[in-house]
Formats: structure tokens, C-alpha cells, sequence
């Protein structure tokens, strides 16, 4: 008779819901954001989304992130670990509303799930816009808004916006459901907590790719490009080797792209000609990808350096390459690069080094520029097996230095943590069960109600750009399972729930909220600057030209 009664419960709650608007809040406009708020549009006919980002402009790390110089012809390949054999024309045409692709190749698409290497997928424009065609088809949908310049922790706290998104009031009841989900990534710098680290000339590789790509807190960062001709980059991953192709590419390539004008002016005058790309492990753990390995080493007038010992494989190592395709491609690369002979010397001849089994131990100061780097002592490591199929790097107690007057620390992003919010301050990610937020991590049955996590803050700063979509997927459905069972369901009586309670209270506090048709004011302006200027835009990089747009 429970148990009938409690169907009873449910299937009502199910009816109210579907009866009346789910107001559901979503903080943060990036890719997991966006596929949050597509997912719940989805699953819940009724439901109502507000996403608000403390930025003017949408789209997070797909605007910000995604390195200017990327190909118009995208290698989709990188997304489909996630899906497994998932058919990939299916999800084009679901989730990329195109139809408009061709398949590269001998064999046929079903080899990328073998081991040939031969097959990619060409599509005719870049990924980065057909996603932000995406994510703008979501914020334009009649039950979905955008609220930029809206700040977690600064225009409101934690607590008012979960008090403000008590929001379906089931027929009658007095019952509400609270609705938050925080998606807004990650905006802080791991630190390598070495002396030195402080020194003038040292960037985090996340400030200097906001600041290529026009991001208006990147704006002020002037990195010093002229005093010196070495840089060296901690880490081998994706951003890090990003960080290197803009040092060391020809401007005149990057001038067509949608770099911003500060950098391109800043680049076109850079001394830089030698790049250290410093990993820790070896090049069969390096964390980049065979394409954006590919693309560096394909830059014109740039001669590689690697040293042949670096390639030579342990029998562990070998095992870890046969299982994962990826790295044995990247070893594969990096081998044929090493035995490659320098190009011709030309006048704008540059170099990139690869350096292996090497860990940061300390930053030098100048003698002549007090303040300022001038090199990097470093420890060489060898590898340790800690479990079956994993290897960390370990000291050898030898030690070399490598000269430089500029560094930068690719070494992994962090979020940040907001008042009333658990936070894991070791692993830089909020304690959650499937997106749900722990109040205790050593409890997963203490759970913040109606508190969600979706992206890196859920997960940490891994995956691509489609991982977001499958992290998202699995957030949505732990929010419509908690639905079904009621769990999301109190008592409680709230006078401006939702976006009018929100817009009030941001109103009340004189912050001037960015809607979507600011944005596209801003988008506008953008691609009518870029237009003349032979690139597709040209980005408004400072708050002041953003609001001058919008105002």
C-alpha cells in the first residue's frame, strides 16, 4: 500500500511538472554549459533555462580557448573516443545540424575503430563555428536566456541564486523545486610552487591564450616578446603546444585569423626564434594529440630537435602504447621528426626542441634585469611504475639549465571555489555523485539538494570540446531521475522567483545585465571590423569596447 502510494506521488509530481514551467538556472556559457541547457530543453518540455556567465560574451573556451590558427578543415577524430561505435553521421546531423560532410580515405569510415591510421573526416567550415552555431540555436530557443556580465559571488551569492531558483510551484501545493547547475569551469592556474615562480617574464599559458584571443581579462597582459629569443614552455599537452605554434608561426598566417589586433601587433615584432617545449615523463606519455602534433611540426621554417635517446622505449612503455592508439601515434611522429635533417638556414629560421624527462625545480633571476627570468634549472627524471599501465617521473638527482627571458606554465587549469559551494581543494573540483553536489565527499548520500555540477568543475580541466557533451548527458539525467523520485520537492513560498527575481535584484544593484541581443550587437561589430580587415572578426578585447557596443 507504501509503494502504491509513492507511485501515486510520483506519477503527480511527474503530471505538475510537466504542467507547470521548470525554471532551471545554468551558471557558466561554456560548452558544458550549453549542452546543460540543450539536454534539460530536451528532456523537460516545460522546462525554463537561464544561463548566466560573468562575461558579455557566450560560448566560453570555444570564443576564448580555441587557438586562432586552427585549419578551416577540422579533424573531427578527437570526438569520437567518447561515443564509441556510436554512428558519427548520425551525431553530426543531431547535434551539428549538417548533413554537408565527406568521409577521407582508403577503407571506409568503420577503420578509425581499427588501427588504421588513414581515415578523417573533412568538414567544409570550422568546428569552432558550426559549435557556436550550435550553442546560439540553443540561446535562442523561446525558453531559454542569456545574462551576461552577471558574476557568481560578486553580483550574487551562492545562496540568493538558489533562493531565487525555488521556482516551480506545483498546482496548489506550496511546493517549489530548486534548480541550480554550475557549469562555469575553470579560471585559475595550478602553481608549481618552485622559488622563483614569481619572477617578471613568467605567464600561466591560460593568460597568454586569453590574451591572443582577445579575452578582456587578458587584455593588460603585454608579454614582453621583444627582450629576449628563447621561451620555454612547461608541459607537452594541447594548450601548451598551441602556446608554441603562435610564438613561432609566420604572422602573415596568423594575420587572416581571428587573432586579436593587440597580439598580432605584439607578434609581428617578436624576437622570439627558439622554443623549449619541457615534459616530465617521456614522449610515449606526452598529453598532446596526434593532430595538433602534426600541425606544429608542419610550420614553415621551423627546424625540430629531439633527442633520439628520448624515443627509446622501456618494455612498460610498450605496453602502454599498444593500448592506446593515440600515444602510439604521437611516439610515431615524434620518432620521424627526430631523424628528419634541419631545413635550409634562412633568415627567419626558428627552432623547437622537444625536451623530455625533466621537472621544474627552480626559476633564475637576471643578473643584468633584476626581477626578470633569465632561466630554468631542471631536474632530469626517469619513470616509475606506481600500477599496471602507469608511470610517474622521479628525480635522478642530475640537474641542467636551460637560458630563456620568457616562461610559460602550461601545467594544467583550476576552478574556483565561491562562498557556500564544497569544494575538493586538492583536486580543484566540486564533490559530486553523477553531477549531483556533495555536501560531504565521504558521504555520497549527503548531497546538496537541487545543487548540480557539470564540466571541469565537475570533473577537472580534461576532455575536448565534445567530452562536455557526454558530461552534461549524465548530469541531466541524475537531475530528471532526482525529478521523478520528488527528491528535488519542498515546502517553501518565495515572492520573485526565477529570472524576474534575478533581473530585480541585479537591477536593485545597479549591474547592467548583457542580453543575447547585446551579444549580438557585439558579434556584429566584430565581424563588420574583422570584414575589413580580410578575417572573419576582430574582437572586441577590453570591457570598455564591450560595453560601448552594447550600450
Amino acid at each position: 500500500m507504501q509503494k502504491l502510494g509513492l507511485l501515486g506521488t510520483r506519477r503527480w509530481l511527474c503530471r505538475s511538472i510537466s504542467s507547470n514551467p521548470l525554471r532551471v538556472c545554468v551558471v557558466g556559457s561554456g560548452p558544458a554549459g550549453f549542452y546543460t541547457a540543450e539536454k534539460m530543453l530536451k528532456a523537460h518540455q516545460q522546462a525554463h533555462v537561464d544561463i548566466i556567465d560573468r562575461l558579455s560574451m557566450p560560448f566560453g573556451l570555444v570564443r576564448s580557448g580555441v587557438a586562432p590558427d586552427h585549419p578551416e578543415t577540422k579533424d573531427l577524430r578527437c570526438l569520437l573516443p567518447i561515443f564509441s561505435r556510436m554512428d558519427f553521421e548520425v551525431y553530426l546531423k543531431k547535434y551539428f545540424k549538417t548533413s554537408n560532410f565527406t568521409f577521407l580515405g582508403a577503407g571506409g569510415f568503420s577503420t578509425f575503430f581499427g588501427e588504421s591510421n588513414t581515415v578523417e573526416l573533412s568538414l567544409p567550415e570550422n568546428l569552432q563555428q558550426i559549435v557556436i552555431n550550435q550553442f546560439s540555436r540553443v540561446a535562442h530557443h523561446e525558453r531559454c536566456s542569456f545574462l551576461g556580465n552577471v558574476t557568481l559571488g560578486s553580483s550574487i551569492s551562492l545562496s540568493e541564486l538558489r533562493d531565487l531558483y525555488h521556482v516551480v510551484r506545483l498546482s496548489g501545493s506550496g511546493f517549489y523545486v530548486l534548480m541550480v547547475v554550475l557549469a562555469y569551469g575553470a579560471e585559475s592556474d595550478r602553481s608549481l610552487g618552485i622559488p622563483g615562480e614569481n619572477l617578471k617574464g613568467i605567464h600561466s599559458a591560460r593568460e597568454f591564450v586569453w590574451w591572443y584571443n582577445g579575452h578582456p581579462d587578458g587584455r593588460n597582459l603585454e608579454p614582453d616578446l621583444k627582450s629576449t629569443d628563447t621561451a620555454v614552455i612547461l608541459g607537452q599537452g594541447n594548450v601548451a603546444l598551441d602556446v608554441a605554434r603562435i610564438l613561432l608561426r609566420p604572422t602573415t598566417e596568423l594575420a587572416t585569423t581571428d587573432i586579436a589586433s593587440h597580439a598580432l601587433a605584439t607578434l609581428e615584432e617578436s624576437s622570439i626564434r627558439v622554443v623549449y617545449l619541457v615534459g616530465r615523463r617521456g614522449p610515449a606519455q606526452a598529453a598532446c594529440t596526434a593532430k595538433e602534433l602534426r600541425e606544429i611540426l608542419g610550420i614553415h621554417n621551423v627546424d625540430i630537435f629531439i633527442q633520439e635517446s628520448d624515443l627509446l622505449l622501456t618494455p612498460v612503455d610498450e605496453e602502454e602504447l599498444k593500448s592506446n592508439r593515440i600515444q602510439r601515434r604521437v611516439h610515431e611522429l615524434l620518432s620521424k621528426a627526430a631523424t628528419s635533417k634541419p631545413k635550409h638556414a634562412c633568415l627567419n629560421q626558428r627552432e623547437l626542441h622537444f625536451v623530455f624527462f625533466r621537472k621544474p625545480n627552480s626559476f633564475q633571476e637576471s643578473k643584468d634585469r633584476a626581477g626578470h627570468v633569465s632561466g630554468m634549472h631542471f631536474e632530469k627524471t626517469v619513470l616509475q611504475g606506481v600500477s599496471p599501465g602507469k608511470q610517474i617521473a622521479v628525480g635522478a638527482g642530475e640537474f641542467e639549465d636551460i637560458k630563456c627571458g620568457m616562461a610559460l606554465k602550461s601545467i594544467g587549469y583550476r576552478s574556483v571555489p565561491v562562498d557556500g559551494l564544497p569544494f575538493d581543494h586538492k583536486k580543484g573540483v566540486v564533490p559530486n555523485d553523477r553531477g549531483r553536489v556533495l555536501s560531504d565527499p565521504s558521504d555520497p548520500s549527503v548531497l546538496e539538494k537541487g545543487l548540480y555540477v557539470c564540466g571541469w568543475l565537475k570533473r577537472g580541466p580534461t576532455g575536448i570540446i565534445a567530452t562536455n557533451l557526454y558530461c552534461a548527458e549524465e548530469t541531466v539525467s541524475s537531475i530528471s531521475a532526482d525529478l521523478e523520485k520528488g527528491g528535488l520537492i519542498w515546502s517553501s513560498t518565495l515572492p520573485k522567483p526565477g529570472r524576474d527575481g534575478l533581473l530585480q535584484l541585479l537591477h536593485d544593484r545597479n549591474i547592467r545585465v548583457v542580453s543575447l541581443s547585446d551579444w549580438e550587437k557585439i558579434d556584429s561589430e566584430e565581424r563588420r571590423l574583422g570584414s575589413s580587415r580580410n578575417k572573419p572578426r576582430e574582437k572586441l578585447a577590453s570591457w570598455d569596447e564591450l560595453y560601448k557596443t552594447t550600450s
